[in-house]
């Protein structure tokens, strides 16, 4: 029976591959509490990166769509508004089989798809990834939802702000950058702070769904299932996930509650939103 230090050195950092850890994973009677505590929670840095990378992308392309969308030239806003609306009205999971598809199923059947920029072919093998491949669809999913609470903030900016800019001579760019953009952000914060949390949770898609894990390196959720195949048991691996994305869930609502409190500084105390995590239950 292995030690929790030994469980520690072994599987601490094994989700990164097997040059991290044990060559391979612990089955059968072998599997301890530690085991699990350590694996699950070394996993847990890909949910980190799949939800960092989609977060910072995904910003700034749903600033980018909501100014097209809210803009008044139809050729902006009906591409920007299609967009929105397939990626919300399509579930996640069902997302990340299309995308699998498209990126693995059709060039292997020979069939090539341009993109412009890219064509896929069979050859495009680091989209079949789920370093790749995943974050592009987290970062798709994430744009359109991001855009639309962008939308929707910058439909709520006070008339009055955009009048005292014109009265300043403020004009395009600067205009937004000085009192549309910083006032968008203020209005869609506490939103988008659950966009952000749900999103992190949404991680857990990615290797349930097509994207495989190379060499057993998989996400927190991968593991828990994991462990629950070879114990039989789902009452010690689901807690441990479902608390390490707890504290998760905290440190976001911490971070973002820091930089809701850096965008209202100008407001009294009392004046100044809070944010209330409230989960979506049907997306």
């Amino acid at each position: 029976m292995r030690s929790c230090a030994e469980s520690f050195s072994e599987y601490a950092l094994r989700a990164l591959g097997r040059d991290y850890g044990a060559n391979l994973l612990p089955r059968g009677l072998d599997i301890t509490l530690c085991d699990q505590l350590f694996l699950i929670g070394g996993g847990l840095i890909w949910n980190v990166y799949f939800a960092c990378l989609a977060l910072v992308i995904g910003f700034g392309l749903a600033v980018v769509v909501a100014v097209a969308r809210f803009s008044e030239n139809p050729f902006l806003s009906r591409p920007a508004g299609a967009f929105i609306f397939i990626f919300r009205g399509s579930p996640l999971f069902i997302q990340f089989f299309f995308f699998y598809s498209a990126f693995v199923l059709l060039p292997r059947a020979g069939i090539d798809i341009p993109l412009g920029f890219l064509t896929l072919t069979v050859n495009t093998s680091a989209l079949t990834t789920a370093q790749v491949g995943g974050v592009i669809v987290l970062v798709l999913n994430t744009t359109a939802y991001s855009a639309e609470l962008f939308v929707g903030a910058l439909r709520a900016i006070p008339k009055g702000d955009l009048e005292a800019a014109d009265a300043y001579g403020m004009s395009g760019f600067t205009k937004f950058r000085r009192v549309v953009f910083p006032s968008m952000l203020r209005l869609a914060w506490p939103s988008y702070t659950n966009e952000a949390i749900f999103l992190t949770h949404s991680t857990t898609l990615v290797f349930l769904s097509a994207f495989p894990a190379r060499q057993q390196s998989g996400e927190a959720f991968y593991y828990a299932r994991y462990f629950v195949d070879q114990t039989f048991n789902p009452f010690v691996a689901y807690p441990i996930v479902a608390a390490y994305f707890i504290l998760l869930t905290l440190a976001i609502i911490g971070l973002f509650g820091l930089a809701n409190r850096r965008l209202n500084r100008h407001l009294p105390k009392v004046q100044r939103p809070r944010l209330r995590f409230r989960p979506t239950y049907i997306r």
